[in-house]
Parts: structure tokens; sequence; C-alpha cells
């Protein structure tokens, strides 16, 4: 198949400009590794436990991945690091949080550092620390996410901020389409979550999976109340984007009454199985319209690059002298 190149590919020596966005409880090593084994880049996400590391970078096998962290979190098990550069990694990436105390290691390491961004001021801020590589998310993504800049907006402005940098958009993209588009507007290529949520190798029950090929972008919501019911430690400029059920309708325009219940709604909340897709809150992206089946990692990767050059040699006729 034809093969796009770009500084992304380059540096990371992958075939196809596309890496898997770090998500907790989504990406391990198998998905990372049949992204990879795709010729484009895995990322596993298994948080900040050593033992979870060795396990999913165990099941990556051999397989050149990156590791993934949510920087806020990193300080609650700051040796998580250690066993993560221990794995040697091809890349490390940081989101959500101050990466400065983690970076000299990284470097001093050799390994690519990667660093999640969702302002501007936030990628002049990683360009001067060092990264290799920046991901810009806009609020388009799923997941948690800043709630001020699009995806569309925000790449091409991190691309002249901190150029010669590979910047990679995040947010929104869930095809070839996207893929085309980002390259359009400057970046050296895609990560994308919500897309490979939906792949066998995904670690989401087939459950929730299905209910996610049901979900519409219209239907989700950005808000506080995944953290609220969740994890109330996450840091408030990133709140979460879900697809919206009978939780979220529950307490919509209501944080003053949640707040007045919130220990126990918490506690209520988190009994819920992960399976009750009606009540437990599913993140998903604004991409979601675009997620239609479950195939495999292989898949997603092979088909996004193979509709991106078609778009990318069709809009060619577009042009007249």
């Amino acid at each position: 198949m034809a093969r796009i190149e770009t500084a992304l590919t380059r540096l990371l020596e992958i075939e196809h400009p596309i890496v898997t966005a770090p998500m907790t409880g989504t990406a391990g090593g198998a998905l990372a590794n049949a992204v990879t084994q795709a010729g484009a880049f895995g990322i596993v996400a298994p948080g900040p436990d050593e033992a979870a590391i060795r396990r999913e970078v165990t099941a990556a096998g051999n397989a050149r991945i990156g590791i993934g962290f949510i920087t806020w979190q990193l300080g609650r098990n700051p040796a998580a690091l250690d066993a993560a550069l221990a794995a040697g990694p091809a890349a490390v990436m940081f989101s959500f949080g101050d990466a400065m105390p983690y970076i000299p290691r990284v470097k001093a390491a050799g390994i690519t550092l990667i660093l999640q961004v969702q302002t501007l001021a936030m990628a002049r801020a990683a360009a001067a620390s060092g990264a290799d590589i920046i991901v810009a998310q806009g609020r388009d993504a799923g997941g948690h996410g800043g709630a001020i800049r699009g995806t569309l907006g925000l790449v091409p402005a991190v691309v002249d901020a901190v150029a010669p940098i590979p910047v990679v958009a995040a947010g929104g993209i869930a095809d070839g389409r996207g893929l085309a588009a980002a390259l359009a507007l400057g970046a050296a290529g895609v990560s994308m979550g919500t897309r490979f949520v939906a792949s066998r190798e995904s670690q989401w029950s087939d459950r929730r999976k299905t209910n996610l090929l049901a979900g519409q972008a219209d239907n989700t919501l950005q808000s506080r109340l995944y953290d609220t019911l969740g994890d109330p430690d996450w840091p408030h400029e990133f709140p979460a984007r879900y697809l919206r059920n009978e939780t979220s309708e529950l307490w919509a325009g209501k944080q003053a009454e949640l707040e007045a219940v919130v220990e126990s709604e918490r506690a209520r909340y988190q009994q819920i199985p992960l399976e009750d897709v009606t009540r437990r809150l599913q993140l998903a992206g604004e991409g979601v319209d675009l997620v239609e089946d479950i195939p495999s990692a292989r898949d997603i990767v092979e088909r996004t690059v193979a509709q991106a050059v078609a778009v990318l040699r069709g809009t060619s006729g577009l042009i007249r002298d």
C-alpha cells in the first residue's frame, strides 16, 4: 500500500503517521502491538503502576511502542517512571499536568519525549522544555481534554509556534479524511483514540464497544461530571467528553445540587458496573459518528492511510491555473 512520509514517521521510524492515544483502561499491550505491527505507533497507558507497566509492555511483545502517563497521576507514584524507562520504550508521553520534574530523566535515557497540549501557551512551553513531538489536542477529543480550543484552529497555530518540532493532531479524528485534513493543517500525523477504542484489541468489553457504535457526537457532553463522580482530583481545566446517558441527564445543570450530596452519590456511582452503559458514563470523542464497526487495529490503520492517500490525490484535481 502507499505510504505517507512525514517528520513523525522518520522520527519514530514508522511507516504511517498514526499513533494511538494513551487511553487508560483501553490502550494495553495487545492494542499497542497490533498498531505498531501495522506500521503505525502504539502507546500503552498502564497508569502509575510498576506491575501494570511491566504487564502491558510484556503483552506488547517485541513491538516498538510508547508508554503514556497522565502527568498529575504520576505524582502519586513517581517510581513508576523508573519502571517505564527500564522497559526501554521508543517514546514516553506526558499529558495533563506539569511534566518538568520528569523530563530530564526521559531525555537522559535517550527516549523520545512526547508532550500533549491543549492551548498555544502550553505548546510554546512544551517546545521550550525539550519536547521531541507535540500532540495538539482539541476539545473535540473523547476523554479528558481542554475546554477552550477546537482541533481545527489549534493545530495550525501550534504548528507555526513550535516549528520545526513535529506536531500530531488529536481530537475528533477517526478516519483518513481526518488524517488528510491534519496534514493539510501542517501536522506531521494524527493521534486517534475513539476509533481505536472500537477495535478488536482494545481492552473495552464487547458491550461497551457496541454501545460506542450507537453513539453520536451530537449526544456527547464535555463537563466535570465524569470526575466529580469518578476521580475528583482531576484538574478542573481538563473536563471529560462522554456519551450522554441516564446519569448525565440526571445531573445536567445541577452542579450545586450534586455537590450537596456528592460523597454519597459518588459512592453509589462507583458501584455501577462498567457494563451498565445506561448509567455508567462512557468516554467518546466527536469522531464517534465515524465509528461504525469493530475491526482489527491493522484494518483501522490500513483503511485510514488508504483513505487519506485517496483524499490527498483527489484534492490535487481541485487546482486550476
